[in-house]
C-alpha cells in the first residue's frame, strides 16, 4: 500500500495536466451540455441542472479532447460537441444506476431520485440519453453513430448482468471483469476512439486508441470498486462500504471469497443474501478483507491493466498529450477525489 499511497502526488498531477492541456475547449464543453438540456418543463431543468452541478471529473470529456488533440485534430469544434455526448451519456447512466441501487448519495450530495423519486429519475436520464442522440446525428459520421450507440447499448446490458448476478459472492472474476467492461471500460473506449475517428486516423491509431481507453476504464473501476474497502484511501463524496450495503459484488468481494475459509465462505454468502447489511456485518467483512490482504491484491491486478494500456499508446509518436495520457493509466490507483 505504501508505494501506492506514494504515487498520489504525480498521479493527480497528471490529471490536472490533462484538464489544463484542453481547459479552454472544456469550458465550450460544459457550455454545450447546459445549453442542449436546456428545458421548457420546470422539473426536467432542475434535475438535470441539479445533476450536472453535483460535479464529476469530466474525466470522459477529457479523454475525448485528449485524444483528439494527440491526434492532431484541428479542423473544428467536434471534439467539443462529442466530449459533451459522450458526458451525457455518463451523467444518463449515473441518474439510471441510482435508480436501481437505490443510491442516496453520490459526490457528497443527495442524488436526484431521493429528492425527485425514481420515476422522474428514469426520465430524466432518458432525457439525457435523448439530447446525447440528437448530437450525435448533428455530427454526421456514422462511425461516430455507430460507435457510441453501440456503446449505450453495451452499458444497458452490463446493468442487467450486474443484476442478474446481485448477491452471489461466488461470482467468477470473469464475470465481474465483463460487468465493469459493459458498464464503465466501453465507455472509456469510445471516448478515446472518438479522437482517432474525429482526427481520420488509420485502423491501427484507432484501435490504439480504442485498447488504451478500455484498459483505462477496468483500472478506474477496479480501483474505485476497491477504495470502497479501503479506509486508507478514501474517496470524497464516497462513504466506506457504500458498495457493500447496496449488495454489490466487486473484485474485493470476490477475491475474499476465493481465500476465505470454509466457515467464513459461509458466514459471506448469509450476509449478501440478506435483504440489508449492518455496521457489524461491514466490520467483519473489513477484517477479513485485512486478514488475507485484499486491498493489495486487488491494487497488483489494477496494475496489470496500467501496463496494457499505458504501452497501447507505442504506436503515437513522442509529445507532450501522449506523455499526460501515459502518465494517466496511473491516475485510478490513488487519485484522493
Amino acid at each position: 500500500m505504501g508505494s501506492v499511497i506514494q504515487l498520489k502526488k504525480q498521479i493527480n498531477n497528471s490529471y490536472f495536466q490533462l484538464k489544463n492541456s484542453v481547459e479552454n475547449k472544456l469550458m465550450l464543453v460544459e457550455e454545450k451540455i447546459k445549453s442542449k438540456l436546456d428545458s421548457n418543463v420546470e422539473l426536467v431543468k432542475k434535475m438535470t441542472d441539479y445533476h450536472l452541478n453535483t460535479g464529476g471529473k469530466r474525466l470522459r470529456a477529457l479523454l475525448t479532447l485528449g485524444s483528439s488533440k494527440l491526434c492532431g485534430y484541428t479542423k473544428g469544434t467536434r471534439d467539443i460537441n462529442l466530449a459533451a455526448c459522450v458526458e451525457l451519456i455518463h451523467a444518463a447512466t449515473l441518474m439510471h444506476d441510482d435508480v436501481i441501487d437505490n443510491g442516496s448519495i453520490r459526490r457528497g450530495k443527495k442524488t436526484p431520485n431521493k429528492i425527485w423519486g425514481n420515476h422522474s429519475s428514469v426520465l430524466a436520464g432518458d432525457y439525457l440519453l435523448s439530447r446525447c442522440f440528437e448530437m450525435m446525428v448533428e455530427d454526421g459520421n456514422i462511425e461516430v453513430l455507430k460507435l457510441l450507440s453501440s456503446t449505450s447499448s453495451i452499458i444497458a446490458q452490463g446493468e442487467i448482468l450486474q443484476l442478474q448476478h446481485k448477491g452471489e459472492v461466488d461470482m467468477l472474476e470473469e464475470t465481474y471483469l465483463k460487468i465493469i467492461s459493459s458498464k464503465t471500460a466501453e465507455l472509456f473506449a469510445a471516448a478515446t476512439k472518438v479522437g482517432a475517428i474525429l482526427s481520420e486516423m488509420k485502423t491501427k491509431e484507432k484501435e490504439a486508441l480504442e485498447f488504451y481507453g478500455r484498459n483505462l476504464g477496468l483500472t478506474f473501476q477496479i480501483a474505485d470498486d476497491t477504495l470502497d474497502y479501503n479506509s486508507e484511501l478514501k474517496l470524497f463524496g464516497k462513504n466506506i462500504g457504500q458498495d457493500f450495503y447496496e449488495g454489490k459484488i466487486t473484485l474485493p468481494i470476490i477475491l475474499l471469497f476465493q481465500k476465505a475459509n470454509k466457515d467464513e465462505k459461509e458466514t459471506l454468502k448469509k450476509t449478501f443474501a440478506k435483504e440489508e447489511r449492518n455496521q457489524n456485518d461491514l466490520n467483519y467483512t473489513l477484517s477479513l478483507i485485512n486478514k488475507y490482504d485484499i486491498i493489495n491484491s486487488c491494487y497488483q491486478k489494477a496494475k496489470h491493466y496500467i501496463n496494457l494500456s499505458s504501452n497501447s499508446l507505442s504506436v503515437f509518436k513522442d509529445s507532450e498529450e501522449k506523455n499526460i495520457l501515459e502518465n494517466l493509466t496511473s491516475f485510478s490507483l490513488s487519485r484522493n477525489f
